[in-house]
């Protein structure tokens, strides 16, 4: 029997049926585990002594992390495909394809955030003979700044994140859009240091975050307005050329990509990039331009192949615009930067002109794709896949070269340290070609499907413009190669070492390595995997 409310109506009684809610726990497993996780990290922080923060916050998030891994395959495996949570949440291919790339690429952030505390500076230690140290970081691990409340913000994060990709909601994907900026914009300014650069930078994505997202949702209730649901597939059936409708959806549409294109990281909506990838500890940077281009790609396509499907031709040379613009950007200004984080900052933004190539060619079975073939939706989790090797591997270099005063990313600093230390010079030859998209990596692979899903969508002349500006693009990927083996080292009386990273970080980067290679070498049957899972549930 169901529980019976009685309300006043009218002078009368009226009985009111109320159901529970029906929650599909299994399914959503993955995203109870990181909730669990999350909270259970915050009564770490208020109940575990300080002296045991650290291995505690990093057992419990491995774990959680570990947890949410199983959950997923176990439901790929079962073949499950529903939409959960009352209608808010698609399980379907692209979601738990995006998840499994997230939830890995966490775990690497993990060991990114541990080895900023950890590995790297006691190896700086025994390998500068010189130098004590960082006399900075060992003074804020004195005062207990080791910052481990971290760990619950990136869990809070990836929660965040998993309900956004899989949002067939727009007001769900509101809640998830918050949900994951805000621990977010909490990592930017959490440096040890305590550094006003670090404070900037998160004070800048803040504000222009709260801007994006009150774009993004006032498109949200011009969307509502024409199609009175909150539903993609409600909004999907509301014809274009209904009276009074069409310029209503236009501007609805373009909000919400506005405030899409912002997580991307896309021109013009990217101004913030630099500052937070050079602002911000390093290895939060690392996390982000992986994490969040990946799920707000995904989010951004399944608003426009679901919901906007009918207006392709109206959003497709939009985007088309916006990538020119990203790669442009970030092909020519990344030839100036002298900083290596700032260089990856526009690193970023070329690479998301680029994966936009394969947004905009829309190349679905909508579009005539033949069912298993690589389309828009596959290239796009296959190029994300691939960037992520190579940037979680290549910032987790950016943590290994330091001076006693900290971490050194002065390109030329890093002068001669490929000849000096061998095994540095070959990890950092094989991600940056990767990141320039030379053959036999996983940079070309990635580049090649979605340039190949453009150019199926009949956006040839954007795919020609993607290949001029990767070549373009190269020019400064391959000066860090000549930097690091053809320059010598400039005498200093605070010389640039590299550290030996943990056994944790060891391998981390030996698998990242690999698998860029391995993408390049074999890439189909990889390939095949994000193919099976590339057709949205609506």
């Amino acid at each position: 029997m169901n529980p019976v409310l009685l309300i006043p109506a009218l002078g009368c009684l009226a009985p009111l049926d109320v159901v529970a809610p029906h929650i599909e726990y299994g399914p959503l497993m993955p995203v109870f585990a990181l909730m669990a996780g999350a909270c259970l990290a915050v009564l770490v922080e208020a109940f575990v002594p300080r002296s045991g923060r650290r291995p505690t916050q990093i057992i419990l998030t491995v774990a959680a992390l570990a947890v949410a891994i199983a959950s997923t395959l176990t439901t790929i495996a079962k073949g499950t495909r529903i939409v959960a949570g009352q209608g808010t949440l698609a399980l379907d291919g692209p979601t738990l394809a995006t998840w499994m790339v997230l939830l890995v690429t966490s775990l690497g952030a993990v060991v990114l955030f541990a080895e900023r505390v950890g590995g790297t500076q006691t190896a700086f230690v025994a390998s500068a003979s010189s130098a004590p140290g960082s006399p900075l970081e060992a003074k804020a691990e004195q005062e207990h700044r080791e910052h481990t409340e971290v760990y619950p913000l990136l869990m809070f994060a990836v929660l965040g994140m998993m309900c956004f990709a899989a949002s067939d909601d727009l007001i769900m994907m509101f809640v998830a859009l918050e949900i994951f900026s805000l621990p977010l914009y909490l990592l930017s300014g959490m440096s040890r240091r305590r550094r006003l650069l670090s404070q900037e930078a998160a004070l800048k994505y803040f504000l222009l975050g709260a801007l994006s997202s009150a774009l993004f949702l006032y498109g949200i209730v011009l969307l509502y307005g024409c199609a009175g649901s909150f539903k993609l597939g409600a909004i999907a059936a509301v014809g274009v050329t209904q009276v009074g409708s069409s310029r209503l959806i236009i501007a609805g549409m373009v909000l919400v990509a506005v405030g899409l294109l912002f997580k991307v990281g896309a021109v013009p909506f990217a101004s913030w990039t630099p500052d937070v990838y050079t602002g911000a500890p390093t290895p939060v940077s690392g996390w982000m331009a992986v994490a969040t281009k990946l799920v707000a790609l995904v989010g951004l396509m399944r608003v426009l192949y679901v919901g906007l499907g009918a207006m392709r031709w109206d959003w497709q040379i939009i985007l088309a615009v916006v990538a020119v613009a990203s790669m442009a950007v970030g092909a020519v200004v990344g030839l100036a930067q002298t900083d290596m984080k700032r260089l990856l900052a526009y690193s970023a933004i070329a690479h998301a002109g680029f994966v936009l190539v394969g947004v905009v060619g829309a190349w679905t079975i909508q579009t005539g794709m033949t069912p298993g073939h690589t389309g828009s939706v596959s290239s796009v989790l296959v190029y994300m896949t691939a960037y992520g090797l190579s940037s979680i591997g290549f910032w987790l270099l950016i943590l290994m070269v330091r001076r006693a005063g900290g971490e050194s990313t002065e390109i030329d600093s890093w002068a001669g340290l490929g000849r000096k230390h061998p095994w540095f010079g070959v990890l950092v030859v094989i991600f940056v070609l990767s990141f320039a998209g030379i053959p036999l990596t996983a940079g070309f692979t990635g580049k090649l499907v979605v340039f190949l899903a453009g150019w199926r969508g009949e956006y040839a002349w954007l795919v020609l413009l993607g290949v001029l500006f990767s070549l373009v693009a190269a020019a400064f990927y391959l000066r860090i190669i000549v930097v690091v083996f053809f320059r010598n080292p400039k005498d200093e009386d605070d010389p640039v070492e590299v550290a030996e990273p943990s056994i944790a970080g060891w391998i981390t980067l030996i698998i990242c390595a690999v698998f860029t290679i391995v993408m390049g070498v074999a890439p189909q049957p990889i390939i095949d995997l994000f193919n099976q899972a590339s057709t949205f549930l609506r």
